[in-house]
């Protein structure tokens, strides 16, 4: 069985970071595409940030880049995002994935076929 479950969540005042964990079983995030996810009640899902397989590659999305980084650790099969100068627009849910395609110039909900439930982020004072 499938399965990615997200941790870290949480509320953090403006400029704070988190790190948000997602923990894979029934497969092997070292032969996946990885990706974040967010989503802020009532709109769709905006992809934060992506890594490719092998050699991997990232991308990023513009308002992240510089403050976000994506990560995977073979040895425990858990992604990362790591969230540095967090803004009130980070705010949202948080949802991990895997499966997809990736690419260097866009990040697209629908081509993933393994999602986590999500954690939420919270960034106020």
């Amino acid at each position: 069985q499938f399965q990615l479950v997200e941790s870290g969540g949480g509320l953090v005042q403006p400029g704070g970071s988190l790190r948000l964990s997602c923990a894979a079983s029934g497969f092997s995030l070292d032969e996946s595409v990885i990706a974040w996810f967010r989503q802020v009640s009532g709109k769709e899902y905006e992809g934060v940030s992506s890594m490719s397989t092998g050699a991997g590659y990232t991308y990023y999305e513009d308002s992240v880049k510089g403050r976000f980084t994506i990560s995977r650790d073979s040895a425990k099969n858990t992604m990362y995002l790591q969230m540095n100068s967090l803004k009130p627009e980070d705010t949202g849910r948080y949802y991990c994935a895997a499966g997809g395609y990736f690419s260097r110039y866009d990040l697209v909900a629908g081509i993933y076929p393994y999602w986590g439930r999500g954690t939420p982020v919270t960034v106020s004072s």
